[in-house]
C-alpha cells in the first residue's frame, strides 16, 4: 500500500467521520433551538465549524490529488469523485444555504440544508468506502 493509498483513506476516512457527526448530531439539534435563540446559534456553529471545515475539506483535496498524480486505480478515481460531490454541494448549496439561515430561521430553507447534508454524507461515505476498496484491491 503506498502512502497516496494510506493519506487517501485516512484522509476520506476523517471526512466521513466528520460528516456523520453533523449529520447525525449538530444538524439535529438545530430544530431544537428557539426561534428567539437562532440567530446566536448559527453564529456560534458557524465560528465553531469553519476552521474544522478548511482542516477537513484540506485533507482531501491534498489526498484526491496526490492520488490522482499518482494514477488511481477505478476506485480511487470514484473515492475522489465521491468527494468531489461533497464539497461541490458544499460549495453550492450548503455555503449558500447557511448564509441565508443566518438572517432567519426558515423551515423550507433549513429543510435544503438538510437535504444537502444528507447528500455530503452519503458522498463521504462513499468516497472512504472507494478509498478502501482502492487500496486493498
Amino acid at each position: 500500500m503506498s502512502s497516496s493509498d494510506v493519506g487517501l483513506v485516512a484522509a476520506t476516512a476523517v471526512h466521513a467521520g466528520f460528516q456523520l457527526v453533523v449529520t447525525v448530531l449538530v444538524y439535529p439539534g438545530f430544530a431544537t433551538v428557539p426561534s428567539e435563540a437562532w440567530a446566536a446559534h448559527h453564529a456560534a456553529h458557524g465560528r465553531r465549524i469553519t476552521s474544522l471545515v478548511a482542516v477537513v475539506y484540506t485533507g482531501v483535496i491534498v489526498a484526491s490529488g496526490a492520488a490522482l498524480l499518482r494514477g488511481p486505480s477505478p476506485a480511487q478515481v470514484l473515492s475522489v469523485a465521491a468527494s468531489a460531490v461533497a464539497l461541490v454541494v458544499t460549495a453550492v448549496v450548503a455555503a449558500p444555504t447557511h448564509r441565508r439561515l443566518a438572517v432567519a430561521r426558515d423551515p423550507r430553507v433549513l429543510r435544503r440544508l438538510l437535504t444537502a447534508d444528507r447528500v455530503r454524507c452519503a458522498a463521504a461515505l462513499a468516497a472512504a468506502g472507494a478509498a478502501v476498496a482502492g487500496a486493498v484491491g
